[in-house]
């Protein structure tokens, strides 16, 4: 190994979570502070670059690590797209403006927001000294608890809006069977990944959705 790669090896998690609790915090402040519009706009480009920190410092460099992520790329999706068209999953619900380019309504960066937070929430809990069925709940229960501070800030964001302005039950029910779906295949093939890298993008998300969910 170079003396330069052994640099970038060095640095490149600390760099990666300044980055994070950088663009999290700027569009909380600057949404707060009245430039809403800017902040929010720029959304898929901040999902894009958490994406490729995440490609970079987890790392996504095996092949059974790509062909998971692209799985809950994929399942995401279409999950969404049956939610959207049917209503059978999630509830009766349409995405907004904000959240990049659509394939049928259906953002394409909403599945790469389900892969991102599945793996960093197995990552999270496969770790911990419990079972595989508790760390797999955990780790459900986690994304769940995401889901519900987004839900209450994603219509003001032009995120997506749910028919009569409120997610039913049932939203939450899918997303916890979904998010034990995708545990459960994080734990059986046995990812690996940055553990504090993970925490600190979760924990991003879940400061970025409460503060606005709680001061907005």
């Amino acid at each position: 190994m170079t003396h330069s790669t052994s640099i970038s090896e060095r640095y490149k998690l600390p760099l990666g979570i300044f980055l994070i609790w950088l663009l999290h915090l700027s569009g909380l402040i600057g949404i707060l502070s009245g430039h809403s519009e800017w902040f929010v706009t720029k959304t898929p480009l901040n999902l894009l670059l958490m994406t490729l920190l995440f490609i970079w410092i987890f790392p996504l460099n095996t092949r059974r690590k790509v062909l998971l992520f692209a799985f809950i790329c994929a399942s995401g999706i279409a999950a969404e797209w049956i939610g959207v068209h049917t209503g059978l999953l999630f509830g009766s619900y349409h995405y907004g403006g904000n959240l990049g380019p659509k394939l049928d309504g259906i953002p394409y960066l909403i599945g790469i927001n389900w892969a991102l937070l599945s793996f960093c929430s197995g990552c999270v809990s496969s770790d911990l000294p419990l079972p595989k069925g508790a760390r797999i709940l955990f780790g459900s229960l986690l994304l769940v608890g995401l889901d519900f501070f987004m839900e209450g800030m994603a219509p003001r964001l032009d995120f997506w809006t749910f028919e009569g302005g409120t997610p039913p039950l049932w939203n939450y029910t899918c997303w916890f069977i979904l998010s034990v779906l995708f545990l459960w295949g994080y734990e059986k093939i046995g990812i690996k990944g940055d553990r504090l890298f993970s925490i600190h993008l979760l924990s991003a998300q879940f400061v970025f959705f409460i503060g606005l969910y709680l001061l907005s």
